[in-house]
Order: C-alpha cells, then sequence, then structure tokens
C-alpha cells in the first residue's frame, strides 16, 4: 500500500534525486520552452517543479516531466526503482493480468476541499502555460483526468483529454472522435440536456495513467488505479454534480456543457509533434465550482515533437499491453516488445525467437492491429531476439542486414486512424496504412546465416566485471 498524495510522491522523487525545483519562469511560453529544452538535453530528465510564477498566484506551483525516467515510473507503480526498462515492462505487463479492481470508497473530506469557491471564480490567475508558440490559447488540461457518466447505464469514466482556457469560469474541451467521454457527452446532448463533467488538474501519477490507458470498457479508471494501490481510491461527492472528485487531488473543476454552446479551441501542438488537429469549434465547459488544496500544484504534461525526449512512460506502459495481447493471442515465445518514443503509436518493434516458418509475419500483423498497436499505427518491425529493441542502432542494423524489400516487407490497407494523423489530409482522416517489415534472419536458411562478428554477451560481460576499473576511467 502507497500514499495517493502527489505530495508524497514528489517527496519520493526528491529523495531519487530526480527533481528540480526552478522559481521564476513566466508562463507565457517559457515554461513549456525550458521543459522542451530539458528534455532535448537529456534522456532521462528530472521533473520538474516550476515555483513562485511571476504574473500569477504566488502560492501555485506547475509540475512537468513527471514520468519521464524508469525510476520515476517504477515509484509511481510501487516498484522498487532500481529496476531496467526491459524487466520493467516484462514484469509490469504481468502484473497487469493480476490486478484485481478495488472499487473506490467515498469519504466525507478531503485535502482537495480545503477551498471551495462557487462565487467570482477566476482560473485566469492561475499560472496556466501557454506551452507552444503557435497554441490557440492557454492549456490547463494536458495531464488531467476528465470525468463522465453515461446517462443511460451510469458508469463513469475518467480520460485524459484536452482542455484550453477560455476565461475566468469557462474552458473548452477536445475529445477525440470515439472516446468514452465524449461518447458520454454525445448521449446526453442527444436528451438534450447539459453534460455534467469534473476535471482533475493535479493528481497523483497513477491515476494520469489510468485516464490515458486502456482500461477495461465500464471498468472505473479509480477502481483500476485501487487494484495497483492496493488500497481504495478516496474519492469526495461534489457540490454540483453527482460525478465524485479524487479526494487528494491538488485542483478540480465541477461545471457542464450545453448542447449548442460552443466556441473556437485550439490548435494545439499534439503528441504526434504536429499541429494535425488544427481548430474547431468545440463545447465549453461552464465552472459551477473549483476546489483546491492550499498551495496548490498543477500538472502539467504537454506532448511536444518526440524527439524531445518527451513520452518515455507511454512507451513503456504501452509496449507491456502490447506484449500481453500478442501472448494472449498465441503468438509463442514473444521476448521483448517496444513502442520507440520518437515515433510511439506509429512505430511499434516487436522481438520473437522464431519457432516456425511464418512466426514472424503472425507477430507482425497482429501487433498491428491488436488495440494498443491499432489506432495510429504506422509501422511494425518484428526481429529476432538477439536485437536489443530498445537500442534503435541495433534495431536499424538488423533491418538493413536481415531483411530484402522484395520478400520481407508487406503493407495492410484502410487501418484505423484519427484526426492527430498528420500524413493524412484533412478530408480523408479516419483511415491509414500498415507497413509490415520482416527483419529476422530467413526462416528458410536461418541457420545458414552469416554469424554476428564481435564478441559474446557473456564474453563482454566477464570483461566488464574483470576490467570495471579500467572502464571507468
Amino acid at each position: 500500500m502507497f500514499s495517493q498524495d502527489l505530495r508524497e510522491w514528489v517527496r519520493g522523487v526528491e529523495e531519487l534525486g530526480q527533481l528540480r525545483r526552478i522559481p521564476g519562469i513566466p508562463w507565457k511560453l517559457e515554461i513549456g520552452g525550458l521543459m522542451e529544452l530539458f528534455l532535448e538535453r537529456d534522456k532521462f530528465p528530472p521533473a520538474l517543479l516550476f515555483e513562485k510564477i511571476p504574473d500569477a498566484r504566488e502560492d501555485m506551483s506547475v509540475l512537468c516531466a513527471q514520468l519521464d525516467s524508469v525510476e520515476r515510473l517504477a515509484l509511481t507503480m510501487g516498484i522498487k526503482p532500481e529496476i531496467g526498462v526491459r524487466d520493467f515492462i516484462d514484469l509490469w505487463r504481468k502484473r497487469l493480468k493480476q490486478i484485481k479492481p478495488v472499487e473506490a470508497e467515498y469519504v466525507k473530506d478531503g485535502p482537495i476541499c480545503e477551498n471551495v469557491v462557487e462565487k467570482n471564480i477566476n482560473l485566469e490567475r492561475f499560472p496556466i502555460p501557454h506551452w507552444h508558440e503557435l497554441d490557440g490559447g492557454r492549456y490547463i488540461g494536458t495531464g488531467d483526468m476528465v470525468i463522465t457518466q453515461d446517462p443511460e447505464e451510469g458508469w463513469v469514466n475518467a480520460g485524459t483529454y484536452r482542455v484550453m482556457m477560455r476565461g475566468p469560469d469557462t474552458l473548452n474541451l477536445y475529445i477525440s472522435p470515439g472516446k468514452h467521454g465524449g461518447l458520454h457527452r454525445e448521449k446526453w446532448f442527444a436528451q438534450g440536456k447539459p453534460c455534467p463533467v469534473v476535471i482533475s488538474f493535479g493528481h497523483h501519477p497513477l491515476l494520469f495513467i489510468a485516464a490515458c490507458t486502456d482500461v477495461p470498457v465500464k471498468m472505473s479508471e479509480f477502481d483500476y488505479a485501487g487494484g495497483i494501490f492496493e488500497t481504495p481510491v478516496q474519492l469526495v461527492r461534489g457540490r454540483k454534480t453527482p460525478l465524485p472528485i479524487p479526494a487528494y487531488s491538488e485542483i478540480a473543476i465541477e461545471g457542464e456543457m450545453v448542447p449548442g454552446d460552443v466556441g473556437e479551441e485550439g490548435p494545439f501542438g499534439e503528441w504526434p509533434g504536429y499541429y494535425a488537429s488544427a481548430h474547431r469549434p468545440e463545447p465549453i465547459v461552464r465552472v459551477k465550482a473549483l476546489y483546491h488544496r492550499n498551495r496548490p500544484v498543477l500538472g502539467g504534461e504537454p506532448p511536444l515533437k518526440p524527439s524531445a525526449g518527451q513520452g518515455f512512460h507511454r512507451s513503456v506502459l504501452r509496449a507491456a499491453l502490447l506484449w500481453n495481447h500478442l501472448e494472449d493471442a498465441g503468438v509463442p515465445d514473444v521476448k521483448a516488445v517496444w513502442f520507440h518514443p520518437t515515433g510511439y503509436r506509429f512505430f511499434s518493434i516487436v522481438a520473437i525467437r522464431q519457432r516456425y516458418p511464418g512466426h514472424a509475419k503472425q507477430a507482425a500483423v497482429l501487433a498491428s492491429q491488436a488495440r494498443p498497436g491499432a489506432y495510429l499505427g504506422r509501422y511494425v518491425v518484428v526481429v529476432d531476439d538477439d536485437i536489443d529493441i530498445y537500442n534503435t542502432d541495433e534495431v536499424i542494423w538488423a533491418m538493413a542486414t536481415r531483411s530484402d524489400p522484395a520478400t520481407s516487407v508487406d503493407i495492410i490497407r484502410r487501418c484505423w486512424s484519427g484526426p492527430l494523423d498528420p500524413a493524412i489530409p484533412q478530408g480523408a482522416k479516419g483511415f491509414n496504412s500498415r507497413l509490415l517489415i520482416d527483419a529476422t534472419r530467413p526462416y528458410e536458411w536461418r541457420d545458414q546465416f552469416p554469424a554476428v562478428s564481435g564478441n559474446s554477451p557473456e564474453l563482454k560481460a566477464k570483461l566488464a566485471q574483470k576490467y570495471a576499473s579500467l572502464l571507468k576511467s
């Protein structure tokens, strides 16, 4: 059992030596720009806590880059931080199969209720960053939880969707087509009724992970997170909606969206590294109540161009999901799975130990269409298990030396895409194609394939131990 409080998590990160406190950085472009510089310069940057932000409430701070190291991800999941990437993915995928949801519990009070504002709400005094130069405004919702309820069946969903500030007490909420929060909203609007909504803007990173991962349909993200916490997530009841509010959130709002009440939202630099979704009229959230802790912390996880080093946690967690899907589909001897952070959903890699003709093709096809890899996928590469798929150089080496374009490449057309796909024009969004690359030794003559030059991993490990002091110098 571990704490649900973001502040306890921050203290744990500080003990790991992975927290950087930075005072005095303006919210307009400079917090986002400085964060990008940190991520460009360090493959595993520290978590960044921006404090005493000018032209905003001095008692507030903004926490960024929360999960961009395996140690912080392990801390979040209750795993010992001394673990490598591959071992974490393997451990986490096995643990995923054992998670038993723990029903959330309502409590009478919580830290989120330290301050409740129902009149004269003014979000403009919050240090909400203008993250990217071409963004259409300030985005308070980047690492948020948007909480909605199905008006017909009653189940509650918590998803991560982008939220733009419009004014002191109004927000724009963009939800990608097909997401559960959007489906709930459509049902409310179809009945001619306002859609109630709660949005949390600062919470334990595990709740953020639950909100943006593939939790089973109609399972509560709070119950799912409780299964990982191994204790019920604590919730409070708001004053304006029937929806739950995480008791340990830093900031939350209750509001509603009314049919036909829309305003221009976007553009916003999204995770593929482009402004592919442009701007459009989106529903307005009218804020009815604002909740926040004393000295609240706003969670900021703006997507950046992937080469800036962001997205490590997304790649790790999605790789574990895809590995399980492949295994459950009957693909044997999968030895590693990876979504390269630079390509993320667009670029997946699977390592197998070949067992039969067509094994590599089977793995590639299923990886391209299983749910964790199906949405916005583009390239799937399958390699032998002697390739370290977390080392880009080795993957490219396998592609360059073990595949033949005439026989090793296949294309699947009319696959599942979406509005954030930058390579698909506006009028054709929804479909894309997949390139499957078999970069394994050709099965028919794999035993005669030229041996790899260089020394064996066993010899290198022995030499590294014997000459450890020499290698350190």
